[in-house]
């Protein structure tokens, strides 16, 4: 399953129909995002998405009601943690910032988060992956991040 990842996009529409463009041309089957869309004028890019996305609210979104509305044509937007097992095999646990996962107990192969707006990819002690996939917007360091499209086999 071939699986895309963003964060922080932060408004920047662009850069938001860039990393749709992306995931499509890639043929995601499943796209996570890890918070901070910000408002809803975000929206529409996402609709063009060609396959089902989960996604973490961030702490710097503004309107959650009519994020939470619009988004419901896209996927599923909620508070983190969320989780997502694929093919019974890879659970996945996405949040925005990596403090929430402190003193967190429960199992996971991997876990998405943002908000440092720096990619980063580490696995800890017990063999986890964590995935940090930058900046979307490209508003704090110049310029976004390549999108992340990962393969699981």
């Amino acid at each position: 399953m071939r699986v895309g990842i963003f964060s922080d996009s932060h408004d920047h529409l662009d850069n938001i129909r860039t990393a749709i463009e992306v995931f499509n041309e890639h043929r995601c089957e499943l796209v996570l995002f890890a918070g901070d869309l910000v408002s809803t004028i975000c929206i529409p890019p996402l609709r063009k998405l060609c396959c089902p996305m989960i996604a973490a609210y961030g702490d710097n979104e503004g309107n959650r009601i009519g994020l939470q509305s619009g988004f419901s044509i896209v996927g599923t937007l909620a508070d983190p943690p969320l989780f997502h097992r694929v093919e019974d095999e890879t659970c996945f646990v996405i949040v925005h910032m990596l403090s929430q996962l402190r003193g967190f107990d429960a199992e996971f192969d991997v876990a998405v988060y943002g908000h440092t707006h720096k990619p980063r990819i580490q696995r800890d002690e017990h063999g986890r992956l964590f995935i940090n996939p930058g900046e979307t917007g490209g508003w704090s360091f110049g310029h976004p991040h390549r999108h992340q499209v990962k393969e699981l086999v």
